[in-house]
């Protein structure tokens, strides 16, 4: 037997598992199931902005007041925030 047949039986005996492959549910799923697609959909929607957004309160601003925020920032005198503490240093957690 030379190579070339080998490689013939070889490529025949492998055609079985390359059929395998095949998406099967795919095969059997009626056309227009509405299955199908679904988490692709999914993940669009979540990454869909609302384009008419209801608030609660109607937002407001200032041109004066963002004008001085801008010159504050150009000056790097920004107003410095007030801090916010989210855990205690002091306070130990778990077993002691």
């Amino acid at each position: 037997m030379n190579i070339d047949s080998f490689r013939k039986l070889a490529c025949l005996a492998l055609l079985p598992m390359v059929a395998g492959c095949a998406s099967v549910p795919s095969i059997l799923e009626e056309p227009g199931d509405s299955r199908f697609g679904e988490a692709n959909r999914q993940t669009m929607m979540a990454q869909v902005i609302d384009p008419d957004p209801v608030y609660d309160e109607p937002m407001t601003g200032s041109g004066e007041q963002t004008q001085k925020a801008v010159e504050r920032y150009r000056t790097d005198a920004v107003k410095q925030p007030d801090g916010i503490r989210t855990t205690d240093a002091g306070s130990a957690s778990g077993p002691q």
